[in-house]
């Protein structure tokens, strides 16, 4: 303090005695309650009535000014900075996560079906495993999923419809066509969820880099069919199906997540358990579940019976099945429905090499060579922004929202 001038000083000495008056009479306030004491009204002329009420009011708050100065908005852009990036690098991670899983997932499924020729029953038991592995996992503790509740479970019956018809019309493509053909028509899906995403979801339309991405799919997709040799006219009816009702897959369960209050296990767990009872009618309406039961399924004209390699397989599609319905769901909540169906068709390149690896029923090399244009075309692609965004805030995105 003796480095200070008389001036300084002076003012040093003055606030520092203001401070001490203040402490004081703020102790003073917070056991009476009331300005009117004596021993308040002595220092009602230095400080005045004005300071003394900011004085009460800060005793009553807790006064939590003297905790320390309040951050400047230089010391919050770091933090906001450190924040994004940890919201994009959990982005990445859910991509990541959901390609491995959609590309082995492919590949899973078709192996199950080639030893186990019963799609209904497959799916079947590939829901019910994942609804019961989600509940014993929250009975122990490992995730937290939402019990089921009949208010929560009515917008989530028509998102198990849907769910459901994908994956079915999904097995029966895979049962009477090569894998190829079934991806060249999953390239092509962006671009009618984009003009979907435009009509339903309030999305802008893509920008002209995005859809020359998307029309070089098609165009690869168009090259594709006309090189592919195992035409089968029943196995691109199944395709159409599929393609139709992907559509509504993809637009709808966007809209359920968006608006639902659950957990990203509990939409998972919901999602599976009420597949069940529809996936277990219509075993019994095609006559799958009589057919395993009295060992009379078929495969390619030879009578088929259970066995080790088909115990394997299945086990092996139930395991995939809980991560491919979690992955998927937590994704589904990061970012649109187009640049959902974009991830889902450029993680199938390692589909095709995993497939060339193991299958001799793939297509030529003139027609792979345009499957390839198809899932490359797609890195172009860049997620349409919200017509109308929400107002700007401070706080940074949350994981789930759609601002991702």
């Amino acid at each position: 303090m003796c480095l200070l001038g008389p001036g300084k000083r002076r003012n040093f000495l003055l606030t520092k005695n203001l401070s001490g008056k203040r402490r004081k009479c703020r102790s003073l306030i917070g056991a009476s309650g009331s300005i009117g004491t004596p021993a308040c009204v002595d220092f009602l002329v230095d400080l005045g009535v004005t300071e003394v009420k900011k004085l009460r009011h800060r005793a009553r708050m807790g006064d939590t000014a003297e905790k320390g100065p309040s951050r400047s908005r230089t010391d919050e852009a770091p933090i906001k900075t450190t924040e994004a990036q940890r919201q994009s690098s959990k982005v990445v991670f859910a991509v990541a996560a959901y390609a491995t899983c959609s590309a082995s997932m492919l590949i899973v499924n078709k192996l199950c079906i080639t030893y186990l020729p019963a799609p209904t029953m497959v799916l079947f038991l590939q829901l019910s495993f994942t609804a019961l592995a989600i509940r014993a996992m929250t009975h122990a503790g490992i995730v937290d999923a939402d019990p089921l509740d009949v208010e929560k479970a009515k917008p989530f019956v028509l998102v198990a419809l849907a769910f459901l018809g994908a994956l079915y019309t999904n097995v029966k493509t895979l049962q009477y066509a090569n894998v190829e053909t079934f991806i060249v028509f999953r390239c092509s899906t962006p671009c009618l969820i984009a003009v979907l995403d435009y009509v339903f979801l309030g999305r802008a339309m893509p920008n002209l880099k995005s859809w020359a991405s998307l029309g070089a799919i098609v165009c690869g997709a168009v090259t594709y069919v006309s090189f592919d040799s195992d035409f089968e006219v029943r196995a691109y009816g199944w395709v159409l199906a599929w393609y139709v009702v992907f559509a509504f897959d993809q637009i709808y369960i966007k809209y359920a997540v968006d608006q639902s209050s659950l957990s990203v296990w509990g939409r998972t767990y919901y999602m599976n358990a009420l597949a069940v009872v529809p996936v277990s009618v219509l075993g019994l309406v095609t006559g799958e579940s009589a057919a395993v039961s009295r060992g009379g399924l078929t495969r390619e004209d030879e009578s088929y019976a259970w066995g080790f390699a088909g115990f394997c397989a299945l086990t092996a599609s139930c395991v995939a099945g809980v991560a491919m319905s979690y992955s998927a769901m937590q994704l589904r909540g990061m970012i649109s429905a187009t640049s959902f169906t974009v991830v889902g068709t450029m993680c199938k390149i390692a589909t095709v090499v995993i497939n060339c690896l193991i299958w001799d029923k793939h297509a030529s090399f003139a027609g792979l060579a345009a499957l390839f244009i198809c899932l490359f075309a797609g890195l172009g692609y860049e997620q349409s922004p919200l017509r109308n965004p929400p107002p700007a805030t401070t706080k940074p995105a949350p994981v789930g929202s759609d601002k991702v």
